[in-house]
């Protein structure tokens, strides 16, 4: 191992690998000025720079999907997951396929039949305005909190094959980004995605492949990662405190995907920019698709990396910090005599970055300005001013991120600190649209009452998780590795260092407590919290008049239990001799027609007691 590394040492980041690097950014810059100059005209108006008119092509949106939801926190964090406790994590590939179905025909519909481009928007409808305004306002704190994480990362993997200083390309890439983000739009966003997807899959693909050959082939891997413990995905145990078993990571994964997913501005923003419900519909399977495959290889790799140290744990001998840093240290050790390939992978995880930061400046601009600068009329709304606030509140969003980064290198484990911060609100808002698209008889007390409390109880189980993992009660061991091995490299190792890596400490003698709970289940027990208080509260102030209720505002899977006589007279988008599904929406603003309806329903919403 050590002959290998010095091969290729610390800081030595080759003439081809900054070829490589450089290039990506060239090319994601080169996509936005190519959309903010030569597309300027098409990109004028409002719909064409947050939807592209919604014409967007179904392909470009599911690899633009999948680019985005594989942020960097995925490529760096999940190899070090396997790594350090087992390939568990892996079931949340399959359980994809069943959170594609929930989105697609719960959600989904709604969206369509309600020309919603804002999800946020149909709070407002179902519930009322300060629904909207209380659930808006945690999505703007949650993504201001995780966003800069998702660029952080790159820049981690960046400063350890290279030695610079983490701050600085931090700082250079995150302008790239704001760059073609404010001048293309969604467009852009879509369009480097792309890109940036194709370079994801070439470099995750190219880095295990390589490291399967030098190890001795699939059958060497896997004997070493099964002598280790890493391929353990059927943990039945029903523990809720434990870190990872089958149940966190199917059920769990359930309730945090489908809501980063379904109901996330940034994902729901591309799922209206294509012209129908059917192409919407095709757009997630292909994501669907892209993500199980780029997923098993992520954590394939995280195997790949175990068996290559499964006797000489580099954490241990201090060759790497911590685990969020073994990957870069592997492909450096593993690939970095091949001109070019450490490069190749830089572009990985800066990609994966980039598309998870430029979707979600854009969803957050148009959401701020709609619901924050807008309403005020603090100048008169045109098209070209809209575009000019959307395009700063980006600028000043993407500097935050920067300047955020000083603090995001002070966290612990990176997929952990992740989940745990949006589960504070992902709960919520997960079970808010449950609430009102699934529970016809929910009102807006419920909807409020119900998504407050689900989010101050949230903060109350994560602050004092946070607490007891401070106070050392409450940790997540690794699995067991080993340094018997590491003489034979050069390395001294004392027994001393050798019991450390088989250590583990229980922490379960002192019973259950809330705090100790997995923190996969923290948005699972965020949206059960949202019914418990929601479903009683609309009984006590009066539920939801059923014959006030536009059909449409509730999903169809429930349909079946509203008045005949409401279904059938709800006006939906249909057109004679037509698909429903094949339905396009055309307008980016409602009909004075739509309008009034809507106005009508807000009223009964404001009015039902």
């Amino acid at each position: 191992m050590v002959k290998q590394i010095t091969e290729n040492p610390h800081g030595q980041f080759t003439t081809e690998d900054y070829t490589v690097f450089v290039v990506m950014l060239t090319v994601s810059a080169a996509i936005g000025i190519y959309f903010g100059f030569f597309e300027g005209k098409k990109n004028k108006t409002t719909e064409e720079y947050l939807l592209g008119g919604r014409r967007m092509k179904v392909f470009p949106i599911a690899v633009s999907l999948i680019a985005s939801q594989l942020s960097g926190v995925s490529i760096m964090s999940v190899p070090a997951e396997m790594y350090s406790y087992g390939a568990q994590y892996w079931i949340i590939a399959p359980t994809m396929i069943v959170i594609v179905m929930i989105i697609n025909y719960i959600f989904v519909p709604v969206f369509y039949n309600n020309q919603i481009t804002n999800c946020y928007q149909y709070l407002e409808d179902r519930f009322s305005p300060a629904v909207k305004k209380f659930v808006t306002f945690t999505y703007v704190l949650n993504i201001y909190l995780i966003l800069p994480i998702f660029i952080f990362i790159p820049s981690l993997a960046f400063a350890q094959v290279t030695g610079t200083n983490i701050h600085l390309i931090n700082g250079i890439v995150c302008c790239v980004c704001i760059f073609y983000t404010m001048l293309g739009g969604i467009k852009a966003v879509v369009w480097t995605d792309v890109v940036q997807g194709v370079i994801m899959f070439a470099s995750c693909f190219l880095v295990v492949a390589v490291g399967v050959v030098k190890i001795g082939g699939f059958g060497e891997v896997f004997t070493r990662a099964a002598a280790g413990d890493r391929l353990n995905i059927f943990d039945m145990t029903f523990d809720a405190t434990t870190r990872q078993t089958f149940w966190t990571s199917s059920i769990g994964n359930v309730f945090l995907w489908t809501g980063y997913l379904g109901l996330n501005q940034s994902c729901v923003q591309r799922m209206v920019a294509v012209p129908s419900v059917r192409h919407a519909r095709t757009a997630l399977w292909i994501f669907c698709a892209g993500f199980i495959i780029i997923t098993s290889l992520n954590c394939f790799t995280g195997i790949v990396i175990f068996a290559k140290y499964f006797d000489c744990d580099p954490i241990k001998v201090n060759l790497v910090q911590k685990a969020d840093k073994l990957l870069p240290f592997y492909v450096q050790d593993v690939v970095g005599n091949l001109k070019g390939m450490p490069g190749v992978f830089i572009s990985c995880v800066f990609s994966a970055g980039l598309s998870t930061m430029s979707a979600n400046l854009n969803s957050l601009a148009g959401i701020i300005y709609e619901d924050n600068i807008r309403p005020f009329k603090l100048f008169k709304h045109a098209d070209a001013s809209a575009n000019l606030t959307m395009k700063m509140l980006i600028l000043f969003s993407g500097l935050y991120c920067i300047v955020m980064g000083l603090v995001v290198e002070q966290f612990g484990h990176i997929l952990q600190m992740v989940v745990t911060i949006a589960s504070v609100t992902q709960g919520a808002v997960m079970g808010i649209f449950c609430l009102g698209m699934l529970w016809p008889w929910a009102n807006k007390h419920g909807a409020l009452w119900g998504s407050a409390a689900s989010v101050i109880g949230m903060s109350w189980i994560i602050a004092g998780a946070q607490f007891a993992i401070k106070n050392g009660d409450l940790s997540y061991p690794p699995k067991p590795t080993s340094v018997e091995g590491c003489a034979e490299y050069g390395f001294n190792v004392t027994q001393s260092v050798l019991g450390q890596s088989t250590a583990v400490t229980d922490d379960s003698s002192g019973g259950f407590s809330i705090y100790k709970m997995s923190f996969v289940w923290y948005s699972t027990v965020g949206t059960f919290l949202v019914f418990l208080v929601g479903i009683p509260v609309s009984y006590l102030t009066g539920s939801q008049d059923l014959s006030k209720m536009h059909a449409k505002l509730i999903s169809p899977v429930v349909h079946r239990w509203l008045p005949k006589e409401i279904t059938k007279s709800e006006l939906v988008l249909k057109t004679s001799g037509v698909n429903p599904e094949d339905v396009q929406i055309k307008e980016w603003v409602f009909t004075p027609a739509e309008e009034e309806k809507r106005k009508k329903l807000r009223d009964t919403n404001e009015h039902v007691m």
